[in-house]
């Protein structure tokens, strides 16, 4: 019997590529778009928010559901801007102002201080016969270090700045599909794919 899993997210462009990395291990899924209202994400930590995605549109729809939360964590910031990266330098949430502002604050650091990893958390929520639901939640790191001005034009938020561990130019200078082969969101639902086989298989 076909299942459609509901990603807890508008954005075309995360829906496809999250359809082809689930779809061809789970046989009778579908990946689809949510519609319905955003929750607030309030938690502590990206896991916390990719599940209060994920729980809300399960509640609301019946459905298993599938979210995401990511960010980048900076080491000589103690982990920052980390949940706060899409608005780290304020209201107006510009990419250009979040990594300008990042780029600032570790001016001052030697190449070899500069370390830095996209962590992601994927969840998954889906119902059960009893009306509980069962969660799940992995988390996907992408380690790096962050150059000192922004380079290539591929890519969006802090992929200008940040230079993947391996590689000699930063995330924004990869070619999309290998950026999307190494990111950090892939890493984490891969991890996830297992649980989703064995809930949903």
């Amino acid at each position: 019997m076909a299942t459609e899993i509901l990603l807890a997210s508008r954005n075309a462009h995360k829906i496809a590529e999250l359809s082809a990395i689930l779809e061809p291990q789970l046989p009778g899924v579908t990946v689809s778009g949510d519609e319905g209202p955003e929750p607030v994400e309030n938690g502590l930590s990206f896991t916390e928010n990719a599940l209060i995605k994920a729980r809300e549109c399960a509640k609301r729809t019946g459905k298993p559901a599938i979210a995401d939360d990511s960010g980048l964590s900076v080491a000589a910031l103690n982990g920052c801007p980390g949940i706060f990266s899409a608005r780290w330098a304020g209201p107006a949430r510009s990419d250009r102002d979040n990594l300008e502002l990042v780029l600032w604050q570790i001016s001052d650091l030697a190449d070899s201080q500069r370390q830095a990893e996209f962590v992601c958390a994927a969840a998954a929520v889906i119902p059960q016969p009893d009306g509980s639901l069962r969660e799940i939640a992995v988390l996907g790191r992408w380690e790096g270090s962050l150059l000192r001005e922004p380079a290539g034009e591929h890519g969006f938020g802090y992929d200008p700045i940040f230079q993947p561990a391996g590689y000699e130019v930063s995330a924004a200078q990869l070619d999309p599909e290998l950026k999307n082969q190494l990111s950090h969101r892939r890493r984490a639902f891969q991890a996830l794919l297992p649980q989703l086989v064995a809930e949903l298989g």
